[in-house]
């Protein structure tokens, strides 16, 4: 990375520098000559982002659940990775799904007008020619690219832009109830901390939580461009597990991300690639050990599209292509699980209803192998059968691999489907590697089968059914793919 130039002088905003630059200052003969000879690249007749009409959509609802009361919805800052260094940015869930924006420091308020509220979404403009911001501060356009200017802005998210460096002042002066949300932008609070409580900013959260149970046209789509491109991902690694042999699990993981970032933003989360008794670990995302012939690999992994929405899925795979006879055993009663628990999936039935019915069956797997003691209504009353299960059997999915997480208890694991909703249907046995409780053919087997499941008006539609997941099948698909 080039060094930091800094100025002689007080400039009209202060621009961070770093210590040990190789240069001094600029001299006022430098900085006249940056500012000028620059050609006019401000972009005209831009197009609304594709889903402009349905922010517009949230945004309203927004407004009708809090009349009379101010909106503040922060997209957060830049997070420091280390000394001068900053991670990657993403815009919180709550302000993207509200405006399709992704930039640092840009925050959307509803101001209260009438009966309802005026949208203003406040960002930072271009960066300043006249002060050298653009080519002197680290966050500026030459250093880590152009942004939009307010009227690009505008036109690019279709509502009125302001300049966000004006905001704190205008908040501080805010007469009325003030609800935000907060976690995001210190600034933001500290300028409401005496107009907001934490009970009406709690109400906020879930509420904008529980507007996101069920998805949208545009959503789903989005659902689905991830997944597919989930799948390729999936077959990029089943085509390069010699090349893990040779190296370790990062090759796997390696090899997802590069299909992530071509095809979408980003990875969701972190990939879990769990080779033998790794897999046992439910968030293995270390991915430093070894891939050996014989074993299983867990890959659970989810390539994140541009406007944020992930895929979350599962396959667990024998590495040279061919399950043991006890793999295949441990295998086939996740699978039997997870059909009973994505059958379990459609309009009207309970939330819980399909983490039930899997239990159900890998309870009574259990009871059959020997490894508790039945009957099994015994075993799921006092849930014995959680020390091989360990987790529940799902979750909402969307622009968070756990949507929705804020919503009330009664709106989401104790309420009822509706069609639209997107949730995994996620069953696992994992025998660990030390558990003296199971035969030792077992220990050290992890397996989990997990897919992206719409609930439609008749039922469901699996949006990762590209993968094969019946045993014979991933076995006649993992050849294939090496042939």
């Amino acid at each position: 990375m080039a060094d930091e130039l800094t100025t002689e002088g007080e400039p009209e905003e202060p621009i961070k520098q770093r210590k040990n630059g190789l240069y001094p200052g600029v001299s006022d003969e430098l900085a006249e000559n940056m500012k000028s000879g620059w050609a006019d690249t401000e972009l005209r007749d831009l197009a609304a982002i594709p889903q402009a009409d349905r922010t517009a959509a949230r945004r309203a609802a927004l407004s009708a659940r809090f009349p009379g009361e101010r909106i503040v919805v922060p997209a957060g800052n830049l997070k420091v990775r280390s000394n001068d260094t900053d991670y990657p940015f993403r815009a919180s869930v709550e302000y993207a799904y509200l405006t399709g924006n992704q930039t640092e420091d840009g925050v959307l308020v509803l101001e209260p007008e009438g009966a309802g509220h005026t949208a203003t979404l406040y960002l930072l403009p271009r960066s300043d020619r006249e002060n050298g911001e653009f080519w002197l501060s680290g966050q500026g356009e030459l250093w880590v690219g152009r942004r939009h200017s307010l009227t690009e802005a505008a036109q690019v998210y279709g509502l009125p832009v302001s300049d966000v460096r004006e905001l704190a002042d205008a908040l501080r002066e805010a007469t009325g109830p003030v609800r935000v949300v907060r976690g995001y932008d210190a600034s933001v609070e500290t300028a409401l901390h005496d107009k907001v409580t934490a009970e009406r900013d709690e109400e906020l959260r879930v509420f904008l939580s529980e507007a996101r149970l069920v998805k949208d046209a545009f959503e789903v789509g989005e659902l689905q461009k991830a997944v597919d491109s989930t799948v390729r991902g999936f077959e990029d690694v089943v085509r390069v597990l010699d090349k893990a042999e040779a190296t370790s699990e990062r090759y796997i993981e390696g090899t997802f991300f590069l299909r992530a970032r071509v095809e979408g933003n980003d990875v969701g989360y972190g990939t879990i690639a769990a080779a033998g008794a790794h897999a046992c670990t439910l968030h293995w995302v270390r991915n430093d050990g070894p891939v050996r012939s014989g074993d299983l690999l867990l890959l659970d992994a989810g390539v994140e599209t541009h406007t944020y929405y992930t895929a979350d899925v599962t396959r667990t795979l024998p590495v040279n292509g061919r399950f043991s006879e006890v793999q295949r055993r441990v295998y086939d009663a996740v699978y039997d699980a997870q059909e009973a628990g994505i059958a379990a999936v459609r309009p009207g039935a309970k939330y819980r209803d399909f983490h039930d019915a899997a239990q159900r069956v890998l309870a009574e797997r259990l009871v059959e192998w020997g490894l508790v003691e039945g009957p099994v209504e015994r075993v799921l009353e006092l849930g014995l059968q959680r020390r091989w299960t360990l987790h529940g059997t799902g979750h909402m999915l969307g622009m968070d691999v756990h949507d929705c997480a804020a919503a009330r208890v009664e709106s989401y694991v104790d309420g009822t489907l509706e069609e639209g909703m997107v949730l995994t249907v996620e069953p696992g046995l994992y025998f660990q590697a030390d558990d003296l409780t199971v035969p030792e053919e077992y220990r050290g087997i992890g397996v989990r089968i997990e897919d992206d499941i719409l609930v439609t008006g008749e039922g469901n539609r699996n949006l990762s059914a590209g993968l094969p997941r019946q045993g014979d099948e991933v076995e006649s698909w993992m050849a294939s793919l090496k042939s």
